[in-house]
C-alpha cells in the first residue's frame, strides 16, 4: 500500500530470468507454467521484460514459448478481468474453491470453462511439441535427400541443436540464439474487444497488453567451459541490457512460479526505500522457497523450514540472508561488480572497472550500464532490432565473449563452484552491500522439490559439495575485508564447513560396533557427572531450538524432519562430500554434482509415486550401514538384559546404551520407510521386520554369546582365585 502511495505510475523496470536446460529432467510444462504465471504478473506490463535461457538449444523450447505467446492472449486478460491467484494455470485450474476478487463475479463460471478448454488443447500441443518437430522434420528432410536436420515452422534449419546431432547442431556446439517472441508493449493502455463469435471473452474493459518475451541460447562450443547455469545467467545479464536493461533483476528456475501476482511489487518496498533504511545499499531481497506436490508428512524435509524461515530470516539482524539461487531480486549493479553507494559513485567505480576491461569488449553493452544504475529508470527498448543489435546481441553471447575478463567473479554469477547463488551472495555481503529477506502471503513463488530419496540425497549432495568448495577457494569467509559483519562472517563459515563436522557423527554412530565384539563399556567415568552434564548440554540445545521454532512461526513436525533429515545427510551424503572434497584438492581435479531430475512418475495415477521408488546408488550404503550396525546393537543389548538380567550391571547398561542405539533408528526412520520401496506404504511393515531382526540378534547372543561370555568370566574368576592363593594375602 505504501509502494502504491509513493510510487503509483513510476516503479521501475524490471527484467525476469528464467533458466531451463532438459525438457525431460525439467518437464517443459513445468517452465511453460512459469512463464504463463510471470507474464500475468501485477505489475505495469510496460515497465518488466521476461527472458527464457534454454541452455540446451532445443526447438522444443522455442516453439513451446511460441505457443505460450498466443495463448498468453488469453490467459492473461483472464487474470487481471477476474483477478484470479494464482496466475500459472496448471496450478489455479487444480483449485477446487478460492475467494472471487474480480469486479465481474457472474462472467467467471463461463469464461472460466471456455479459459479452461483452451488451456487443455494448449497442454495437448505442448505435450505433442517433440513428435510434430520430428514428424515436420522427416518430411522436409525427404524433400531434401541427404539432409537430417531439425526443422522449425518456417522452413528453415532451426540453429540450435538438432534431434539427430550434426556439426554445429549438437550439445555443447551451435549457435547462439536470440529471438523476441513478445515485443515491447506501448506506455498507453490498449482494451480488449467486447465478446462475440470469434471471441467468446469478454476484454472489452481490460488492458490485454503483454510484457516483453525473450528466447535466449547462447553459443557453445567445444573447449569452453559453459559454466552451466552461472554461465546463462550472466549472458541474459548482457543480452537484457540491450535489450531492456531495467535497474532490478529477478531470477527463476524453470520449474518455480509466480503464486502471488504482486510479487514484483514486494521487493521493490525494501529497494526503494531511501528513508535512512538504506534502501540503496540492498543489493538483492531474497523470498523463502515453497514448494507444491511434496508428500503431506514432509519425509525428507523438502520444505525446510527451519532454514528458510528460521536460519534466512534470523540473518536479517546482520547484513542479510544469503542469495539462494531463486526467488531473488537482484540490483543491477550489483550483479555487475559495483560497490554500495557509501563506497563510491557507480559511474566512477564502472569506468575504472571499463578501464581493466573487466566487463569484456562491447561498447553498447558497457555503454548500458550508467542507464541500468538508475533506480528510477523504467524500461526503454531499442525502437528497432537492427543489424548491428543483432551482432552486438550475437558478440554478447559468444563463448570467447569473456575471455580476459572478470565475469564469473569479480561481476556476474560467479563461476566455478556447484553452489554459484551462496557464492555470488557472499561477494556482495563482503562488497558491503546488505540483503533483506522476505516473505509475504500468500508465497510469492513456488516450485517443485524431489520427492525420491535418491533425487533428494544428489541435491544435498550438491549443495554440500558446493560449501566445501567455497571454503578452499577465495570465497572463504575468513579471507573477506572488513566490510562483512563479524557475524555474518561466522555464518557463512558455518555454511561453508558443516559437512566436515558431520564426519564424526558417522563415526559416533559406528561407536555400537564394539558393544558385538567386546564386555567392555567406554563410558565416560565418573557416570552420573558425565550423564548430567550431557543431558544439561543436549536440553540447552533443544530449549533454544524450541525457542527458535517458535520465534520463526515452524511447526514441531518441521523440527523433527529438520533433525531426522540431517541425521540421514550425516550418515552418508555430508561425509561423502567431504570425501569428494579431499580428492579434488589432492588430485586437482574439479567435482561434477548431477543435477536433480524434477522429472516425475505421476503419470501412473499416483501423485507420489516417486516418493515409493527406490534407486539404488552407493550413495545409500553408509547410511545402511549406520542402521544395521544400530539395529544389531540394539539385539545385543536386549540380548544382554536378557541373559544376565536386567538389574544386574551388564543388563542395565545395556538397556542404558540401547537407548542411543533406538534414537539413531528413530532419526533415520524416514530413510528406512525409503529405501523400502512400495512397502514403505505400511510403516507396521518396518516395525515387524526391526523387531524380527532385534529378537533374532538377541536370540543369537543369548545362545551363542552369553554362555561363551560366562566361560570366559568363569575363566578369568578361576585365574584370579589361583594367582591369589599363589601369591598369598601380601600378594
Amino acid at each position: 500500500a505504501a509502494l502504491a502511495d509513493r510510487h503509483s505510475g513510476d516503479l521501475p523496470g524490471v527484467d525476469v530470468f528464467v533458466t531451463t536446460v532438459d525438457p525431460v529432467d525439467e518437464p517443459i510444462l513445468y517452465t511453460v507454467n512459469t512463464i504463463l504465471s510471470i507474464l500475468a504478473a501485477d505489475y505495469p506490463v510496460d515497465r518488466y521484460a521476461c527472458y527464457l535461457s534454454d541452455d540446451g538449444g532445443t526447438l522444443v523450447h522455442y516453439e513451446a514459448m511460441v505457443e505460450v505467446a498466443k495463448f498468453a492472449e488469453l490467459w492473461v486478460p483472464f487474470c487481471r478481468k477476474h483477478c484470479v491467484e494464482p496466475r500459472s494455470p496448471e496450478n489455479y485450474f487444480a483449485m477446487k474453491t478460492q475467494a472471487y476478487k474480480g469486479g465481474v463475479p457472474g462472467e467467471l463460471m463461463s469464461d472460466h470453462r471456455r479459459v479452461r478448454r483452451e488451456y487443455e488443447e494448449f497442454k495437448v500441443r505442448i505435450d505433442s511439441l517433440s513428435s510434430t518437430i520430428r514428424q515436420r522434420s522427416d518430411v522436409y528432410n525427404a524433400k531434401h535427400a541427404g539432409e537430417n536436420a531439425t526443422w522449425m515452422a518456417d522452413g528453415t534449419h532451426w540453429p540450435g541443436t538438432w534431434f539427430e546431432p550434426a556439426d554445429n547442431h549438437q550439445r555443447g556446439k551451435h549457435a547462439g540464439i536470440v529471438q523476441v517472441l513478445l515485443n515491447h508493449p506501448s506506455c498507453k493502455p490498449r482494451l480488449g474487444l467486447a465478446a462475440s463469435a470469434e471471441n467468446p471473452v469478454d476484454f472489452s474493459g481490460v488492458d490485454v497488453r503483454l510484457p516483453m518475451l525473450v528466447y535466449i541460447s547462447r553459443e557453445k562450443r567445444p573447449g569452453y567451459n559453459h559454466q552451466k547455469k552461472a554461465g546463462a545467467m550472466n549472458v541474459m545479464l548482457r543480452v537484457s541490457a540491450l535489450l531492456s536493461n531495467a535497474p532490478f533483476v529477478i531470477n527463476f528456475d524453470g520449474d518455480h512460479y509466480v503464486n502471488n501476482s504482486q510479487a514484483f511489487r514486494a521487493p521493490m518496498c525494501f529497494m526503494l526505500d531511501g528513508r535512512g533504511r538504506g534502501g540503496e545499499n540492498t543489493a538483492f531481497v531474497q523470498f523463502p522457497q515453497r514448494f507444491d506436490d511434496v508428500d503431506p508428512t514432509d519425509r525428507y524435509a523438502n520444505h525446510n523450514r527451519v532454514f528458510f524461515d528460521g536460519t534466512m530470516l534470523s540473518l536479517n539482524g546482520l547484513q542479510g540472508p544469503s542469495y539462494l539461487g531463486t526467488g531473488t531480486m537482484f540490483r543491477r549493479v550489483a550483479l555487475y561488480g559495483v560497490e554500495p553507494p557509501r563506497w563510491g559513485a557507480a559511474a566512477s567505480q564502472i569506468k575504472a572497472m571499463d578501464i581493466a576491461n573487466k566487463f569484456g569488449s562491447s561498447t553498447s553493452f558497457v555503454g548500458t550500464m550508467l542507464d541500468g544504475a538508475n533506480q528510477e529508470r523504467s524500461i526503454t527498448p531499442l525502437a528497432v532490432l537492427d543489424e548491428s543489435v543483432a551482432g552486438d546481441l550475437a558478440a554478447l553471447t559468444a563463448c570467447a565473449y569473456e575471455d580476459g575478463t572478470s565475469w564469473g567473479r569479480d561481476v556476474g554469477w560467479v563461476y566455478n563452484i556447484a553452489t554459484e547463488d551462496v557464492v555470488t551472495g557472499f561477494r556482495m555481503h563482503r562488497q558491503g552491500w546488505r540483503s533483506v529477506y522476505a516473505s509475504v502471503e500468500p508465497a510469492a513463488f513456488r516450485g517443485t522439490a524431489p520427492i525420491n530419496l535418491t533425487e533428494r540425497l544428489y541435491q544435498i549432495l550438491r549443495w554440500s559439495g558446493g560449501s566445501l568448495e567455497m571454503f578452499f577457494s577465495h570465497s572463504n569467509a575468513l579471507l573477506a575485508g572488513r566490510r562483512l559483519h563479524p557475524l555474518q562472517r561466522v555464518a557463512y563459515l558455518n555454511m561453508s564447513t558443516y559437512p566436515i563436522v558431520t564426519v564424526f557423527i558417522f563415526f559416533y554412530n559406528l561407536f555400537p560396533v564394539m558393544w558385538l565384539i567386546s564386555e567392555q563399556y567406554y563410558i565416560q567415568r565418573p557416570f552420573g557427572e558425565y550423564l548430567l552434564y550431557l543431558v544439561a548440554v543436549i536440553a540447552m540445545i533443544h530449549v533454544i531450538g524450541m525457542f527458535e521454532v517458535k520465534w520463526a512461526g515452524i511447526t514441531l513436525l518441521d523440527w523433527c524432519r529438520n533433525e531426522q533429515f540431517y541425521m540421514i545427510g550425516s550418515t552418508g551424503v555430508y561425509p561423502t562430500a567431504v570425501l569428494y572434497m579431499a580428492l579434488k584438492l589432492v588430485t586437482g581435479k574439479g567435482i561434477y554434482f548431477r543435477l536433480t531430475s524434477k522429472q516425475t512418475a505421476a503419470s501412473s495415477g499416483d501423485k507420489f509415486a516417486d516418493l515409493y521408488t527406490v534407486r539404488w546408488v552407493p550413495l545409500l550404503i553408509p547410511t545402511i550401514v549406520i542402521m544395521v550396525v544400530n539395529v544389531a546393537a540394539v539385539g545385543v543389548a536386549v540380548g544382554k538384559a536378557a541373559a544376565w538380567g536386567p538389574l544386574t550391571e551388564p543388563g542395565w547398561l545395556a538397556v542404558l546404551g540401547m537407548v542411543f542405539n533406538v534414537w539413531i533408528l528413530v532419526l533415520l526412520y524416514p530413510f528406512a520407510l525409503g529405501v523400502m520401496g512400495q512397502w514403505g506404504k505400511r510403516p507396521a511393515v518396518l516395525f515387524v521386520a526391526m523387531a524380527m531382526a532385534v529378537a533374532a540378534v538377541a536370540s543369537m547372543y543369548v545362545a551363542f554369546g552369553a554362555p561363551y561370555q560366562a566361560e570366559l568370566s568363569g575363566g578369568a574368576a578361576s585365574l584370579g582365585k589361583a594367582a591369589a592363593s599363589l601369591t598369598g594375602p601380601s600378594g
